[in-house]
């Protein structure tokens, strides 16, 4: 292939989440000279700047909330209308995917990949109502699938589990080494004392992430260990709520909300334990990240077992039971800990970037050389 091919990758918006991540951790690991990424969101993102840095194009249409589901809809059929010289349209959107892919096969667009993330459905019931509809229309409209896992291929495309292609989430572990010098230099700027016990949480604030839990878990285990700090990192409807709980608690001085960052391989140095209460989960890429930095994590039983490299850095307890999580958070926090990891562990589950790069550049090629062939079918 002697051109360069422009890949456009329809999400929200390009934050720091699990998807949103995989797709950066591709797009600065693929060759660009050859690929070049383009997306089309609905929101401002705090990945844009690297985006047009790295020389991609953002466009954006109205969200669903602001525009309702029918214009959402024709947004995305006169988007599409206008820009079909795209040939490999790549959805992240969950169900929503299959407006984005109906809308791009009446563009004439020839590939039409779909990516499943997530195991679940979000949102309210009418929400998850309308991405059920959605839905319906993804094996109508696509050409090629991937997922982060099996969990996942089998919650967005359960008739076309044959033809998937399972591309875990990847990372650049060399950027999640520890160093004993950097987590003194983010306990500084967050103003931490070195010797505080730091509890990590990263991650968006909605219902499923199971924050009341959380909140009372932290404040039990402030009681039994003084000289701790709880570090939030994220953002959603939820967090002006849970900041008010802590309040209520006079544990404000304990927190830190630190929002959406950009710099996650820093903060993971600096803390102690990384804690995911989370109802259920897919495959939080965050884990693996955790898991590069030598950081031990402690994940509820709803988190899938993929999480876990083998690396003896996760354990898992009951997504409520408030006394085994404070009774492993004591034994993770207090034991002295190595934090220097085998690198090859990551490759050989297939969380290494620069592999999954290389593995989706030859995907992308292989849907354009099914395009071109399936063009020529249809000219004889």
């Amino acid at each position: 292939m002697d051109r360069l091919i422009r890949v456009l990758h329809v999400v929200t918006n390009m934050n720091n989440g699990p998807a949103e991540t995989f797709i950066m951790n591709i797009y600065r690991n693929i060759d660009r000279t050859k690929i070049q990424f383009d997306f089309l969101t609905c929101k401002l993102g705090a990945f844009d700047e690297e985006i047009e840095n790295l020389g991609g194009r953002i466009y954006r249409i109205p969200t669903i909330s602001s525009s309702g589901y029918g214009n959402y809809l024709r947004n995305l059929e006169q988007f599409f209308q206008m820009n079909k010289d795209y040939e490999i349209v790549h959805s992240h959107v969950g169900k929503v995917s299959g407006f984005v892919l109906m809308a791009t096969e009446k563009a004439g667009i020839k590939g039409r990949i779909v990516h499943s993330h997530a195991a679940k459905s979000k949102g309210s019931i009418a929400s998850k109502l309308y991405q059920l509809y959605a839905g319906n229309y993804i094996e109508k409209s696509a050409t090629h699938y991937i997922a982060s896992s099996t969990d996942t291929a089998k919650w967005l495309f359960k008739n076309k589990l044959d033809g998937t292609v399972i591309l875990k989430n990847g990372i650049e572990t060399d950027k999640f080494k520890y160093c004993p010098l950097k987590r003194a230099e983010i306990r500084e700027e967050l103003h931490i004392g070195k010797d505080s016990a730091v509890i990590g949480y990263m991650g968006r604030f909605n219902n499923r992430q199971n924050h009341s839990f959380l909140i009372d878990l932290f404040n039990e285990y402030s009681k039994i260990v003084p000289d701790c700090v709880l570090v939030f990192v994220g953002d959603g409807s939820l967090r002006l709520k849970v900041e008010e709980q802590f309040k209520n608690l006079n544990l404000e001085h304990k927190v830190r909300f630190l929002g959406i960052r950009p710099d996650i391989d820093l903060l993971l140095q600096a803390c102690d334990l990384l804690v995911s209460p989370s109802m259920y989960e897919s495959l939080p890429v965050t884990l693996i990240e955790a898991q590069a930095a030598g950081l031990p994590c402690l994940i509820s039983d709803g988190i899938t077992d993929e999480a876990d490299i083998g690396l003896n850095l996760i354990k898992k307890a009951p997504a409520n039971n408030k006394r085994v999580w404070l009774e492993r958070m004591s034994e993770i926090v207090v034991k002295e800990k190595d934090r220097n990891v085998c690198a090859s562990a990551f490759s050989k589950r297939g969380h290494d970037v620069k592999e999954i790069a290389q593995q989706i550049e030859s995907f992308y090629f292989t849907v354009l050389e099914n395009s071109f062939e399936s063009k020529q079918l249809i000219n004889v």
